[in-house]
């Protein structure tokens, strides 16, 4: 095993072969197309609330708000599965490797989301529908625990390590390219049909087209290969051999990164799902602002954090991922509440300020996130310690945000609820990134945890300005 004082040697994008380079974007594509997957499930579930809380959890009752928080509900239960697809997929990923783990992912979440279109509804089963519903939910939460962590590992792993950041942010685009294609989707579908005929049965369009979507994925990811830094560690690396294995060393040598990373994904899936799942009955509901108007804000905020991902991602390669990851979570604290506070009091323009605000802060943590915490752990336990803590921490705070959320607004009446949730994430977020390392400009070969000196770093610069590169 490699030695933490001699580690191993950088690779930059220029000691790449061709072919290497080709596997290295075709791993990003094939990661990022399974993560839109998901996220389109996701987005799709959240704009589509209206219908699916009348149509499955009505039991007989016309109004009133304990629909729509069963339909949350139920969005929450995947998310409290996770953790398990996490536990079982994550060590399963160390031990046997990352593409067989994410062509399985792909396949459950996508078969998963499509059967939603197929559904009866209460008026048709009565309470069956529900539980079938929150079965299918619960077979997606388990897929999508090793998805996520399975392609940002997968994607780390084969980028080059100065340009990590760069590569990294294409899962993240993904990520708001899955959410947009929902919100477009389901606000396009809406205008078209009309209420009445998204109530009809043209709610079930979204969810089918995820079959056709996952079919795509399932082919690309079929021709990936693994990466070197996974197959030179793994044959090296006697200590896991199997799952079980995996996790309790996980566990017991490395409980510290698991706090970090757990700490940090309290503020990123908490503003990701507040921004951007939860925001369209927020402001339609809560705030009584029209649905298209509201929808199409969001459209365009989406489309301003796809814009600028990718330049923040390489941003992060030259400058560093903490510079961008405290600005972000400092922002998340301080700017929180008087963004709320637009989005009530001063009409359109103020919603797509405040929306705008939220949205260009959470950009800023997407951007980097996929670069940032695969470098958490060594390679041998890289899937599971992502995978557990990234799924515990969602599980808690992230699929739980809109339902946590509308109960405190009904228990309270106050309608800031949202500005003050994201700004205590953010104070918890801030004080989990200043225990990061820096990890830009490092080596995730060797087994060891990135990060740990600042050998590599200056050999990285070195090497840079060899070559002519600032």
């Amino acid at each position: 095993m490699t030695s933490q004082t001699q580690p191993p040697a950088l690779r930059l994008e220029a000691d790449f072969s061709p072919t290497e380079l080709k596997q290295a974007r075709k791993s990003v594509a094939g990661s990022a197309i399974g993560n839109a997957i998901e996220w389109f499930d996701y987005g799709i579930y959240g704009y589509l609330i209206v219908y699916i809380s009348q149509l499955f959890f009505t039991f007989g009752e016309e109004g009133g708000t304990l629909p729509r928080i069963l339909a949350f509900s139920t969005f929450a239960i995947s998310f409290l599965i996770r953790p398990l697809g996490g536990m079982v997929l994550g060590p399963l990923g160390d031990r046997i490797g990352r593409r067989k783990v994410l062509i399985f992912t792909i396949v459950m979440i996508s078969v998963s989301t499509a059967c939603i279109a197929a559904l009866p509804t209460f008026d048709q089963v009565g309470y069956l529908a529900p539980v079938l519903l929150v079965l299918l939910r619960m077979v997606q939460g388990f897929s999508a625990g090793g998805e996520y962590a399975g392609a940002a590992v997968f994607m780390s792993e084969h980028a080059p390590d100065n340009r990590r950041g760069f590569y990294g942010s294409f899962l993240e685009f993904g990520t708001l390219a899955g959410f947009s294609a929902a919100a477009i989707l389901c606000t396009g579908l809406t205008l078209v049909v009309g209420e009445e005929g998204m109530m009809a049965g043209w709610w079930r369009l979204p969810f089918a087209l995820t079959l056709v979507l996952g079919g795509i994925a399932l082919w690309m990811r079929r021709h990936l290969e693994e990466s070197e830094t996974f197959t030179e560690d793994s044959s090296k690396d006697n200590e896991v051999s199997t799952a079980p294995q995996a996790l309790g060393t996980l566990l017991r040598k490395y409980p510290g990164q698991l706090f970090k990373l757990f700490g940090f994904i309290v503020l990123v899936n908490v503003a990701f799902y507040l921004v951007l799942t939860y925001m369209p009955s927020y402001l339609t509901t809560t705030l009584g602002h029209g649905s298209v108007e509201s929808n199409m804000t969001l459209v365009l905020i989406q489309l301003v954090m796809i814009a600028l991902i990718v330049p923040l991602g390489a941003l992060s390669d030259r400058i560093g991922r903490k510079p961008l990851l405290v600005t972000a979570s400092i922002g998340f604290v301080l700017l929180s509440v008087p963004a709320v506070q637009l989005m009530q009091s001063a009409g359109l323009w103020g919603q797509i300020v405040g929306i705008g605000t939220l949205g260009l802060l959470l950009v800023m943590l997407l951007s980097t996130i996929s670069s940032t915490l695969p470098a958490l752990f060594p390679t041998s336990v890289r899937y599971s310690g992502f995978a557990i803590g990234y799924n515990l921490s969602t599980a808690v705070f992230g699929g739980t945000a809109a339902v946590a959320n509308e109960a405190l607004i009904g228990a309270t009446g106050n309608s800031l609820v949202p500005g003050w949730y994201l700004m205590a994430a953010g104070v918890i977020g801030l004080i989990s990134v200043l225990t990061f390392k820096e990890t830009a400009g490092r080596s995730l070969r060797g087994n060891v945890i990135p990060g740990s000196d600042d050998q590599q770093r200056r050999k990285l610069g070195e090497r840079l300005v060899g070559a002519g590169r600032p």
